[in-house]
């Protein structure tokens, strides 16, 4: 039992084909260690799957969520913040682009709790206005896919974090080790955000935060998968309805 009713996190899931049992098909799935993220930072976990919203759709889905955590996955479409598509960007989901942007936008608004997890800081960022980089090497950046499909200590780098922010204050410091499995960052930074951590030593945006928002932040790495509880259970805290 409980001792207080937990907030409801929704977490965007990702279109992917999976396996289970005899089948294998098409299926909006989320890793259990975001599941477990969550139910670890005291919040009751439940999936937002991707399709065609309308604005009521918006407002009906965030109207049941105390919060929305956007997870990792395929790369952002370029189309979604008006680049042309470079041979570099690999598979995407542009109705899940237009599913998250959407719930992002709308939780924005009316000041929902918002975390966004690797392509959720790049979601987060195009649905304030900014773009990406499609191919961080090209960019000049450091490869930040060094093992693909793994998020184990040789994927870890450090990264500087700016003073009186959530990453600082989850992190305790102004110095953390994270992990790293993306290949696309963020470039123009979108409306209102701030750039609150960058990686070391190549300088790439590892985090954005909504000041003027109760919490919104992005963080590029993976903080389910490095038992970084801190990052996700403070977004729990904060998605607490003010009445409990």
């Amino acid at each position: 039992m409980h001792d207080r009713a937990r907030p409801v996190i929704g977490l965007c899931a990702a279109n992917e084909p999976a396996r289970w049992s005899f089948w294998h098909q098409e299926a909006a799935v989320i890793a259990e260690t975001y599941l477990r993220a969550v139910r670890i930072g005291g919040g009751l976990p439940i999936a937002l799957v991707p399709e065609e919203l309308g604005a009521s759709d918006t407002e009906a889905l965030l109207d049941r969520v105390d919060g929305l955590l956007l997870i990792g996955g395929a790369d952002v479409d370029p189309s979604t913040y008006g680049a042309e598509r470079s041979h570099r960007t690999e598979r995407t989901v542009p109705m899940r682009d237009r599913f998250e942007v959407a719930l992002v936008r709308g939780a924005l608004e009316r000041d929902l709790p918002v975390l966004g997890i690797c392509r959720g800081i790049q979601v987060m960022n195009v649905a304030a206005g900014g773009t990406l980089h499609q191919h961080l090497l090209d960019a000049g950046f450091a490869e930040h896919r060094p093992a693909p499909g793994r998020l184990d200590d040789v994927t870890q780098h450090e990264i500087e974090i700016e003073p009186d922010t959530h990453v600082a204050r989850a992190a305790g410091a102004l110095r953390e080790t994270v992990n790293s499995h993306h290949h696309q960052g963020v470039d123009v930074v979108g409306e209102g955000a701030r750039v609150t951590a960058r990686a070391v030593p190549d300088g790439a945006i590892e985090a954005l935060e909504w000041p003027d928002r109760r919490y919104a932040v992005g963080v590029q790495w993976h903080p389910e998968a490095m038992e970084l509880s801190r990052t996700v259970a403070q977004f729990v805290d904060a998605a607490v309805p003010a009445s409990v």
